[in-house]
């Protein structure tokens, strides 16, 4: 593998290679390819999807995935990574929240081994849905990996990782966001103890949100996602792959690395992105923009303006609205939102909501801050102050959903969380 380089542009026409002549002109299947190597093409839309929707990359590789693909796969068991609605159980309409799990010392555990699905709605045979996953590794992979079942959004909240694809490599720490491909293989390299969460999306691709009544600049700029250049195996060894596909593992061993490709061009690329580069938007006046003012991606569903899940962060940020309830409302939602802290302090849970740690709230579920958070900022003078070392995050899904047996009884689940809001007392003075 080269050095690490990228080129920007969220939804861009890419075109990378690693040896210098590589890459046809003016056709993508030449009868003959240059160099000696195979075209192939991976498809992550439909032939016939608009263009402007259409996702696909030509790769130009040493071998075609099929020399991998006619290998005969086994079954693999994995006790801990759910996919679909299905594989959760029934899940009381409370307020859940999880306290931050460590990466366990005592087993080897890479980026397969540790998943752990909390939540999961939709069914991945009809596309719709995700699963909230949390990682917990200690190990890097030597193994590759293919999500068949959805593209993988992941948000680092402990240790970095070096995401070595088919396209080339991705660096990223906590702070930064990697967006990887359904079907595209990869391998997860750690420098450490590992803790991220993950959006396992079997819906549309994540995308940027339309800006409305914003005008053209706010929010992610497509410009701050990064994609790899072409980087290759010099010395291909063998490799065992685990595919995921329908819900179900499956393992095979392969005679040479599929790291093989020495040029590409396309759409469908994995990204990076740094969270930094998010440009805030909030009132300066009075009262409250809806949170949808801080959406990064968004993958939409078949009805228009409800998302199959959006990707929302909280960032550091200057609050100055005036006689305004500074943080965020007591509401209940038609969504869904699933929410994880990566660092600093969330301003509606000040106490119990630490770095690495969860919570779901339902559709309908009554949430919002907690009575110490109240009382503060019901009595705060109103000057602009700034909301610093901060980054929550939500998983945000017009399906419900359900909880997985870890989730319940893997023993984080903070039995006490309701008990945040008991001393709001009623304070009716007719």
């Amino acid at each position: 593998m080269s050095e690490l380089r990228y080129q920007g542009g969220f939804g861009n026409e890419f075109a990378s290679e690693a040896v210098p002549g590589t890459l046809p002109i003016g056709r993508n299947s030449p009868q003959r390819v240059a160099k000696g190597l195979y075209a192939e093409l991976l498809s992550g839309t439909a032939f016939t999807a608009p263009r402007a929707a259409n996702r696909r990359t030509w790769m130009y590789r040493r071998q075609p995935g099929v020399v991998v693909a006619g290998i005969a796969h086994e079954p693999l068991v994995h006790p801990t990574w759910k996919t679909g609605a299905a594989m959760g159980v029934p899940t009381p309409p409370d307020p859940l929240r999880w306290r931050a799990s460590p990466v366990p010392s005592d087993r080897a555990l890479d980026f397969v081994d540790g998943m752990h699905t909390i939540v999961v709605n939709g069914d991945e045979q009809a596309q719709s849905g995700i699963g909230a996953q949390l990682l917990l590794a200690n190990k890097s992979m030597e193994r590759a990996f293919v999500n068949a079942d959805g593209e993988m959004l992941i948000v680092p909240q402990q240790g970095a990782l070096t995401i070595k694809t088919e396209l080339g490599v991705l660096a990223v720490r906590p702070g930064e966001i990697a967006l990887l491909p359904r079907g595209l293989v990869f391998q997860v390299l750690l420098e450490g103890p590992t803790r991220a969460y993950v959006c396992e999306n079997y819906g549309a691709h994540f995308r940027l949100p339309e800006l409305g009544p914003i005008g053209s600049n706010g929010l992610a700029n497509a410009r701050d996602f990064l994609a790899p250049v072409a980087a290759f195996d010099a010395d291909p060894q063998p490799m065992e792959i685990v595919r995921k596909s329908g819900g179900a593992f499956w393992r095979t061993r392969v005679a040479a690395s599929p790291f093989n490709v020495v040029a590409w061009h396309g759409n469908l690329v994995p990204m990076k992105y740094d969270t930094a580069h998010f440009m805030t938007i909030g009132s300066i006046s009075i009262d409250h923009p809806d949170p949808s003012i801080f959406t990064v991606l968004t993958s939409p569903s078949d009805t228009p303006g409800v998302a199959n899940c959006d990707f929302v962060i909280f960032p550091p940020r200057w609050m100055v609205a005036e006689d305004t309830f500074r943080p965020p409302w007591y509401h209940r939602n038609v969504m869904s939102e699933f929410m994880g802290l990566v660092h600093g302090q969330y301003d509606a849970k000040p106490e119990g909501f630490k770095p690495g740690g969860m919570s779901l709230h339902n559709a309908m579920v009554p949430h919002g801050p907690d009575a110490e958070a109240f009382e503060k900022a019901s009595s705060a003078a109103l000057v602009p102050h700034k909301l610093d070392d901060t980054l929550a995050f939500m998983f945000e899904s017009r399906w419900p959903f359900r909880c997985t047996e870890f989730a319940l009884a893997g023993g984080a689940l903070d039995a006490d969380y309701a008990a945040c809001w008991a001393p709001l007392a009623d304070r009716f003075r007719p």
